[in-house]
């Protein structure tokens, strides 16, 4: 057996530091409900099936959209296009909100997106959150 002495003991170990939350977590508990569309919803019709390919297709071929953008939930059902997840600006979240009212019409996307929080020169929190229909 080897030990290893370290004068003045271990510092920043990571018992020194408190567990992080997910934060994602209020995120899980509302997609619990039985009345928040998930994936898990998308409805296996073909026109609803080749509709959400689309979208994500629009979507994930933009350069100017981040990872967040690229991956969020597009969930659609008898045509109505649902957008959840986390962007991270506002002018990405109208920017998918276009795509997505453009390919499925006007009054046929429900805007869930949300833009994550970030810290502004006073080092508050912002955030911005929707639940239009466009």
């Amino acid at each position: 057996m080897l030990a290893l002495a370290v004068p003045g003991g271990i510092t920043g170990s990571r018992a020194d530091t408190k567990p992080v939350a997910p934060d994602n977590s209020g995120i899980n508990v509302r997609d619990a409900q039985r009345d928040t569309a998930t994936p898990e919803n998308q409805s296996e019709k073909p026109a609803d099936r080749d509709l959400t390919q689309k979208i994500r297709k629009a979507v994930v071929a933009d350069d100017s959209l981040s990872m967040n953008a690229k991956n969020v939930k597009i969930i659609t059902i008898d045509g109505m296009v649902t957008l959840r997840g986390p962007v991270n600006s506002d002018q990405e979240r109208a920017t998918i909100v276009a795509k997505a009212t453009q390919l499925a019409g006007t009054g046929k996307v429900n805007n869930l997106l949300e833009v994550i929080p970030n810290k502004d020169a006073s080092g508050a929190n912002k955030s911005s959150k929707a639940g239009v229909a466009y």
